[in-house]
């Protein structure tokens, strides 16, 4: 079989054949211009961007790039144009026309080696560029191997140059530090051997005395340096000679001193020489003798006294050494003050006459005068010296005994209460300066005696309490033993006098035809104007606890005396008392069956809260209170109130509620003047008011509480028997019980109102006072016996007597008008 002959078709042949119309050919044109704008790798768009790439171009490349001649590439260059003329072809283009599939693959392979030709060619060249690269590496370490080599030949040889700058900076600084030692060890010698070379100059000072060697003024530096260098001994024994040289030392301290105290003694005697002469010269006048006494020696401590302070300050570090020419220092000063002082002070007090003059008087003249030479002593004393305290009060007390002698005798015989008084006021009136500045003067003195003694200290003020104490010890014990043989012989032996009215009561407290008020004295009880007036003078001058056993005592007997008194009024004559009750007097008569006790009753009711207000505002004085002179009032400061408590605090008759009534104190309250007469006070009161409540009950109550006895009676006997027949007595019967409540009804009119008014007369008639207080128990005992006078009456009679009998209201208003019927009581 023939074989076809192929057909060969060459691209002019094929675009005859198929011409494209002109959208064709634009289209064709798009699809070419769409495919050559495909972007290459970024390896290859960066070489061709940048030109800088050494890789040669391909031929696809080429071909994908746009053509120069076309530019936009729109048309093909295969299809025909007008004019259009061939360009010349690429060496890759074949000679020939393909006509077989054997030429195009010959064709294509020739394509193929050269694109990967191309391609080759570029890693060829970056190759060749690596390995010179290389090459040139291996020359640099090579060249960086011989740099380390000389490196390390500089680094070995600088260690070695560091090593011998090292050594010989070490030694330069042991040579430093050898210099330093040396220089410093210098140092110290020097400076330990100035303290050494010190006791040359002393001695050499010292070996050359005279009266004005103490005046230099290299003497008292030298004196200072000497002290460093024995303080300074005595902290390092250890050295060398040390004992030697700390001996030598206290030597000449000790000699130093003692040459102050020669020119201190000296000086003193010359002094004081030219002193006496003066003073015994005739026509001395007062202001003379003050010149010589203090202003001449005040010129002289000028000088003296840094001397003088310089040994104090000496004596206080080295007390053994130079304590005993301190001392000789403050004898001398002291004696030759006594020696010129005694005759001028002997001169003064027989110008006082101590023998005639007024004791008060003698002791404010003699104290004030004592008191001024004692304060000009001690600021003199002040001028020269900072110690020696002890001695000078010594001294000043030997001074004050001149007058003490002639004093204290007087005061030991006197026997008025009051002027004793008066010599312990003028003593603490003195003294009351000095006290008040004590406890701040005490303070200073402490805070200055934890530091050295300095010249420019401030003086400490005279204490004249120290001086001034023994008189006043004196005075008060003369006071007390006095106010003691008062209180025996006008409280507890006294003995009421019947001319003066002493138990007159209650005409005694009537003052213009009114009833006084309990705080007027002048309606005391003597014994009890006396207690007063004797604490009113000790409470001031008598220690606390001494001002307490006394109060305590003088409060007892006086309690005593109260109670005696009033069993004394009881004990008048009943004509004597109904005599009493003239029209003069305007005294309210009382009933007989109140005749006897009331009065007796009342008296020490009045007088026992006088004396419990009194003894418990005592003892407010001696723990907190500080009044100056005052009358005698303002003890009485809530005596009203003493018995008005009762509304508040109870409603009960019992004695004990009674007790706490009237104010009296619990167990853990009281007087602490009076801690022994309290109790007896409340006890008596306690007691005198229960009587008078069942005294001016007893005129209502105790018919009905009889009638009530003879009912309990009856009834019992009732109870007990056994006959049918049961008869109930006359003096049971309706008309009994009946007249019975007339009775009381009468009695409230009479015995109650007269009681009442009795009562208000004492105690005074204020609203809620102690009258109202009393007598509000009366009507409450008298209520409760009346009820259960009711309760019987109505519960026998069946009602029989139910609108004769009061109720408890009634009965509580018919006693309140009974009692206000006594109100209206001039001066109440």
């Amino acid at each position: 079989m023939q074989t076809p002959k192929p057909l060969t078709l060459n691209v002019e042949e094929w675009e005859a054949k198929a011409p494209l119309s002109d959208r064709e050919i634009a289209s064709v044109g798009t699809v070419r211009l769409a495919c050559e704008q495909i972007p290459l790798p970024s390896k290859f768009d960066d070489d061709d961007a940048t030109g800088s790439s050494s890789r040669p171009s391909t031929p696809v490349g080429s071909r994908l790039r746009p053509h120069p001649a076309t530019p936009g590439g729109i048309s093909r260059p295969n299809s025909p144009m007008p004019g259009y003329k061939p360009l010349q072809t690429h060496a890759l283009h074949p000679k020939h026309a393909i006509q077989t599939a054997q030429q195009f693959y010959d064709w294509f392979a020739l394509i193929e080696r050269s694109v990967a030709h191309s391609q080759e060619a570029h890693f060829r060249a970056h190759v060749a560029s690596v390995s010179e690269h290389l090459d040139t590496c291996d020359r640099l370490v090579e060249r960086v191997d011989e740099v380390g080599l000389q490196v390390d030949d500089m680094l070995e040889g600088w260690r070695g140059v560091e090593e011998g700058g090292r050594s010989l900076k070490d030694a330069c600084e042991r040579l430093l530090e050898e210099r330093d030692r040396l220089l410093s060890l210098t140092d110290e010698i020097g400076a330990r051997l100035e303290y050494f070379q010190e006791l040359d100059v002393a001695t050499r000072m010292l070996n050359h005395p005279g009266e004005s060697l103490v005046l230099q003024t290299d003497f008292l530096y030298m004196v200072e340096r000497v002290d460093i260098c024995i303080d300074y001994l005595k902290a390092h024994r250890h050295f060398r000679e040390s004992e030697v040289y700390l001996l030598r030392f206290q030597q000449c301290m000790t000699r130093a001193m003692t040459l102050v105290r020669m020119y201190f003694v000296a000086s003193l005697k010359t002094l004081s020489a030219d002193i006496s002469k003066r003073m015994g010269e005739k026509d001395v006048s007062h202001t003379a003798q003050t010149h010589l006494l203090y202003t001449r020696f005040r010129s002289v401590s000028t000088h003296l006294a840094p001397l003088l302070g310089d040994l104090e300050r000496r004596a206080a570090s080295h007390p053994a050494e130079l304590s005993a020419l301190l001392s000789e220092c403050h004898s001398a000063y002291l004696s030759t003050r006594k020696s010129l002082l005694v005759g001028r002070l002997v001169q003064e007090i027989r110008g006082l006459d101590p023998g005639r003059t007024e004791l008060v008087e003698l002791t404010r003249a003699g104290c004030s005068y004592l008191k001024q030479l004692c304060t000009d002593e001690w600021s003199l004393y002040q001028e020269f010296f900072r110690t020696g305290e002890d001695m000078l009060y010594q001294y000043l007390e030997t001074l004050c005994d001149y007058l003490y002698d002639d004093l204290r005798p007087r005061i030991l015989h006197e026997p008025r209460l009051t002027a004793l008084c008066e010599v312990c006021t003028v003593l603490q009136a003195l003294m009351v300066l000095d006290s008040a500045g004590a406890e701040v003067d005490d303070d200073e003195e402490d805070e200055s005696s934890e530091g050295p003694i300095s010249r420019k200290s401030k003086p400490r003020p005279l204490h004249i309490a120290h001086l001034l104490s023994m008189v006043l010890q004196d005075a008060q014990t003369r006071l007390f033993f006095k106010a003691q043989a008062v209180i025996q012989s006008d409280i507890r032996y006294y003995v009421p006098k019947t001319d003066n009215g002493d138990l007159a009561w209650p005409e005694a407290i009537l003052l213009d035809g009114g009833a006084a008020p309990l705080d007027q004295q002048g309606t005391w009880y003597p014994t009890v104007q006396k207690t007063v007036w004797v604490l009113e003078q000790l409470r001031d001058f008598v220690n606390p606890a001494i001002f307490e056993d006394i109060a305590q005592e003088a409060v007892t007997l006086c309690r005593q005396s109260l109670v005696l008194a009033a069993d004394m009024i009881k004990q008048r004559p009943t004509s004597e008392k109904t005599n009493s009750h003239d029209k003069s007097t305007q005294v309210p008569p009382l009933p007989p069956v109140l005749v006897g006790t009331l009065d007796g009753d009342l008296f020490l009711v009045r007088h026992l809260l006088v004396l419990k207000e009194i003894t418990h505002n005592l003892d407010l004085r001696l723990g907190h209170f500080d009044a100056g002179e005052q009358d005698i009032d303002r003890y009485l400061y809530g005596v009203g109130d003493t018995l008005a408590a009762i509304l508040n605090r109870t409603s009960s008759l019992l004695p004990g509620a009674i007790l706490a009534s009237l104010g009296m104190p619990r167990t853990d309250e009281g007087i602490r003047d009076a801690k022994q007469a309290s109790p007896g006070i409340d006890h008596d009161l306690k007691r005198v008011c229960e009587e008078i409540i069942i005294t001016c009950a007893a005129a209502m109550c105790d018919p009905l509480r009889s009638w009530l006895e003879q009912v309990e009676s009856h009834n019992a006997l009732r109870a007990s028997t056994s006959t049918s027949t049961k008869t109930t007595p006359e003096s049971l019967a309706q008309p009994a019980a009946e007249a019975l409540e007339q009775s009381f009804r009468k009695a409230c009119a009479t015995e109650l109102s007269a009681a009442a008014m009795r009562i208000r007369l004492y105690l005074g008639g204020t609203s809620g006072g102690s009258a109202e207080v009393l007598l509000a128990h009366v009507r409450e005992r008298a209520i409760e016996e009346y009820t259960r006078f009711r309760e019987v009456v109505t519960g026998m009679y069946a009602g029989g007597m139910r609108g004769i009998v009061m109720e408890r209201a009634e009965v509580r208003a018919l006693l309140d008008k009974a009692c206000s019927e006594g109100m209206q009581i001039k001066g109440q």
